[in-house]
């Protein structure tokens, strides 16, 4: 039994709410490995937002390629990475970009806060294009999986 996602179950999984942690090329040093909040619809490209001129936004430029992971806490334990290529990085919009970010994380309410909070800053949208996969869902190799 193999305990790797089907494309359609690692895009489900990534659809769903997880803090992904997101590594960057960083010249001269390891990769900088950070949480971030991340937005993903199947087959569509990942979404991040971050400050422009924080140390993640000075790394992330069009065709930076990146990982994002994104797993499970408890058992059984599962995990989605993805790597691919910046393709975008534009400003972001409070309305149509931020407060629908806060509200998957927050909820409904404390997400309208925090975006209302929010100025427009300096702040952009990045756009990442997932090319590689690895997924692991340790269920299936549960023993009522075998079962058959």
């Amino acid at each position: 039994m193999t305990v790797r996602m089907s494309k359609d179950e690692r895009e489900a999984f990534l659809a769903d709410v997880h803090v992904g942690i997101l590594s960057v090329p960083e010249p001269d040093r390891g990769p900088l490995s950070v949480p971030i909040w991340y937005a993903y619809e199947p087959g569509e490209d990942i979404r991040i937002m971050t400050g422009r001129n924080s140390r993640k936004g000075r790394l992330l430029q069009l065709g930076t390629r990146v990982s994002l992971c994104a797993q499970t806490e408890t058992r059984p334990y599962k995990y989605v990475t993805v790597e691919g290529p910046v393709v975008a990085i534009d400003s972001r919009d409070v309305e149509q970009d931020l407060r629908p970010m806060a509200s998957r994380y927050l909820g409904p309410e404390q997400g309208k806060q925090y975006a209302a909070g929010a100025t427009a800053g300096d702040s952009v949208l990045v756009r990442i294009r997932p090319e590689r996969w690895l997924s692991v869902d340790y269920a299936k190799d549960t023993p009522a999986n075998d079962a058959g």
